[in-house]
């Protein structure tokens, strides 16, 4: 089937469509340097082909050496930042060529090159996302996942898996010792044993194998991994120490033995100075736009309900700090006095201390909440620096209390206005139990993920989606 050329030959593709854009590119930037010259200016002399040979082969060199080619999932920011690399060494490199082999081409030619290398490079890739993920498309690069393991972690992959369909991962279902045939789990279906791994992996034409077994406690483990390299399937691993995973790590060799080295979590001093700005600017943008909606809120809590407008709580901050953090009140006056205690426990029994119904709520409170304009005054909290517009959403010292030492990396990172886990289901999932959601943000953090989240976060609250 041409779906499934595609998606064998899809890095071969992808490189001759990039060595397309290099020649385009490079042409444009001497149509468009000639174009500047004018009338009175005498243009440029046209490349020659060899130009043209160079500015293409030069960038599939340094994309083959920077491997753009060698994942079809890799996040879409490294994605860019391996583009702007790569576009960078091949600029460098044909300015100087031209420099000594041809010194009458125009200089400005090449600064264009730059330019529209990266439009049409990082532009088509954005597009075949988009495309992906707005025609459900995924059959161009589909790739079926199986899953050893069905316990907490495997849990937890088919969750990421579900994220990534668009990349065309498509998972099968799960292998497990422990649960029969036909069990479902997450939705997806156990079609066996791990001793049925071979037989599954060739009826059901598995690409992917990931193995979330627990190594301490499964006997046999390494006798599995010896097996699995007999498979024409790609192994991953999975640690069975996740939790280790909430800092930023990296796989290197340590006197050639294979190591997770830690870095330090948090961000660094020129990721938190670009943080800040962009908060100052938005939040300074925002406020004159939002004052007439604010006076508005204000006027119908006051005619709703007997109390103040606004409700002042103690929240921690970033590095355990605690601070007063505002909202719009929506409960009756008093009800935060009576937040001390959970209203209910999960499946898990955690306790859950914000629930839908809750009958505390007044009636432009519902609404407020669905809607998440009680929010709005914490635009205050974010000038002043208490808070940034993105970051895990500040918690209340009495929770913290009870937090596992893991659990408080969270507070590594600035607190924020909306996050990760609003966006991925909102106040569907109580808010203390969400910290999984806090460790992608802070492995993933980058100025990009935070506009990422402020876009998903405007179309979240337009649908009222999972707020309460």
């Amino acid at each position: 089937m041409m779906s499934n050329w595609i998606g064998t030959n899809r890095a071969f593709l992808r490189l001759i469509l990039d060595a397309t854009l290099t020649a385009l590119a490079l042409f444009l930037g001497g149509v468009l340097s000639s174009a500047l010259a004018g009338p009175q200016g005498a243009p440029p002399p046209g490349l020659p082909a060899a130009v043209f040979l160079l500015a293409v082969a030069t960038w599939t060199v340094t994309a083959l050496l920077l491997s753009i080619y060698e994942s079809h999932d890799q996040p879409a920011v490294d994605e860019a930042q391996a583009i702007v690399v790569g576009t960078a060494v091949t600029t460098i490199i044909l300015a100087a060529a031209l420099f000594f082999l041809l010194p009458g081409a125009s200089r400005l030619s090449i600064l264009f090159f730059f330019g529209l290398q990266l439009l049409f490079l990082i532009g088509s890739r954005l597009i075949l996302r988009l495309a992906l993920t707005v025609l459900h498309l995924p059959h161009y690069t589909q790739r079926r996942v199986l899953i050893l393991g069905a316990g907490p972690i495997g849990r937890d992959m088919a969750h990421m898996l579900e994220r990534h369909r668009w990349t065309g991962l498509e998972l099968v279902g799960f292998l497990d010792d422990g649960l029969p045939p036909g069990a479902e789990v997450e939705g997806y279906p156990v079609l066996g044993s791990v001793r049925d791994m071979e037989d599954q992996v060739h009826s059901r034409q598995i690409q992917e194998v990931v193995v979330t077994l627990p190594i301490a406690t499964y006997d046999g483990f390494f006798r599995l991994l010896t097996d699995l390299q007999s498979l024409p399937a790609k192994v991953r691993i999975v640690p069975d120490h996740l939790k280790s995973f909430l800092f930023r790590t990296r796989l290197e060799e340590f006197a050639s033995v294979p190591v997770i080295t830690l870095q330090k979590a948090g961000l660094t001093r020129f990721e938190r100075r670009v943080k800040r700005v962009f908060d100052l600017i938005l939040s300074c943008a925002m406020m004159p736009v939002a004052a007439p909606l604010l006076a508005v809120i204000a006027l119908a809590i006051r005619l709703d309900s007997p109390g103040s407008v606004l409700y002042r709580q103690s929240r921690v901050g970033e590095n355990g700090k605690l601070f007063s953090m505002v909202k719009f009140r929506s409960m009756i006056q008093g009800a935060e006095e009576t937040e001390t205690e959970p209203l209910a426990f999960s499946e898990k029994g955690e306790p859950i201390y914000k629930m839908p119904g809750d009958l505390r709520i007044t009636r432009v409170g519902k609404l407020l909440r669905r809607t998440s304009m009680d929010e709005l005054p914490q635009l205050w909290n974010v000038l002043k620096g208490d808070m940034s517009l993105v970051g895990p959403r500040p918690e209340l010292p009495w929770i913290v209390e009870q937090y596992e030492p893991w659990q408080r990396q969270r507070f590594v990172v600035p607190q924020g206005l909306t996050g990760w886990w609003q966006v991925n289901g909102r106040s569907d999932k109580p808010m203390h139990l969400h910290t999984e959601e806090d460790v992608f943000y802070i492995q993933n953090y980058s100025f990009f993920l935070d506009v990422r989240i402020l876009w998903k976060t405007l179309g979240a609250v337009i649908k009222g989606r999972g707020a309460y």
